[in-house]
C-alpha cells in the first residue's frame, strides 16, 4: 500500500497481517480523492480518520497538504503501523494517534475537522448512530465532508446529511455534508 499523490507520492504505508483491518483499495482511494479534489482544498485542512487501520486515507491527505490528521483505532498492530509510517514520513508533529474505541472518542472529542473518514467493520451495527453523532455535533466543520466506507448493501440516502454515494464492487463510499 502506498501514497498515490502529493509530496509523499510513492512512499509506502506500513502494514502488517491483521484480519480485523480491511485497507481501502488503491482504486477506491484514487476515486475518493478525485471526487474530493473537485470539492475541497486539502491545504491546511484538519482530518479525522476513524477506524484508521493503517491510515491510508489520513496519510494521503497529509501528502496532499492537510496540516493535521487525527487517527483513531484500538488495534495494537494498527497503532504500531501508524506510528511507524508517521516516523518514516517525518510527520509525527502533524499527526495524533489515539488508542480508543471510536464511540468513546466521539463522546469526548471537542475539536472540529474539515474532513472525516470512517471505515468501520462492514458488520458493525452503529452506522446510524455514528452518522448522527458526527453530524449533529460540532465535530465536522460547516462545509466539511464525512465519508463512510461500508458494504454496498448499506443505504443511508434517507439521512438528512446524505449527499451522494459511489459503489466499487461490494464497497460503497457514502458522502455526507451539513
Amino acid at each position: 500500500m502506498q501514497i498515490i499523490a502529493g509530496r509523499y507520492r510513492g512512499r509506502r504505508i506500513t502494514t502488517a497481517p491483521l484480519q480485523d483491518v480491511r485497507p481501502c483499495s488503491s482504486r477506491v482511494k484514487k476515486s475518493i480523492f478525485d471526487i474530493l479534489h473537485s470539492r475541497m482544498d486539502f491545504e491546511g485542512s484538519c482530518v479525522l480518520d476513524l477506524f484508521a487501520g493503517f491510515g491510508s486515507l489520513g496519510f494521503e491527505t497529509l501528502s496532499r497538504g492537510a496540516s493535521r490528521v487525527t487517527f483513531v483505532d484500538r488495534h495494537p498492530v494498527s497503532l504500531r503501523s501508524l506510528r511507524k509510517t508517521a516516523g518514516e514520513l517525518k510527520v509525527e508533529e502533524m499527526v495524533s494517534i489515539v488508542n480508543e474505541d471510536v464511540t468513546l472518542f466521539l463522546q469526548s472529542e471537542t475539536g472540529s475537522f474539515d474532513l472525516i473518514f470512517a471505515d468501520p467493520p462492514y458488520a458493525w451495527e452503529d452506522y446510524p448512530r455514528l452518522i448522527e453523532g458526527i453530524m449533529a455535533g460540532s465535530l465536522l466543520e460547516e462545509d466539511g465532508w464525512l465519508l463512510i466506507e461500508h458494504d454496498a448493501h448499506g443505504d443511508f440516502s434517507l439521512s438528512p446529511y446524505y449527499s451522494f454515494h459511489r459503489d466499487y464492487g461490494m464497497t460503497r463510499i457514502t458522502f455526507f455534508q451539513h
